[in-house]
């Protein structure tokens, strides 16, 4: 996938299925190799993110394409916080 950096910054990310997951804020780039290897999210889903940080990073592999929006491929799921069960 070819596209400029910059059209990355402030799009929505989503999972191929359809849900939330955060905002692009910055990139992790390996500049020697030219490669981005991970995407900095901000405004970050709380529904799958149990974290104190106001975002996390993903790796880039995840990335299924980017236009409007940016889909990822639904491995987020594995990270859903656990629902709490009443006693």
């Amino acid at each position: 996938m070819r596209a400029d950096i910059t059209s990355l910054f402030g799009l929505n990310v989503y999972t191929n299925l359809g849900t939330y997951v955060g905002k692009v804020d910055d990139l992790v780039m390996n500049v020697d190799e030219g490669v981005i290897s991970g995407l900095a999210l901000s405004d970050i889903s709380r529904d799958f993110f149990d974290v104190p940080t106001r975002g996390v990073i993903i790796p880039y592999r995840w990335v299924v394409t980017s236009g409007d929006i940016v889909l990822i491929r639904d491995v987020v799921s594995k990270f859903r916080k656990k629902e709490q069960v009443e006693d």
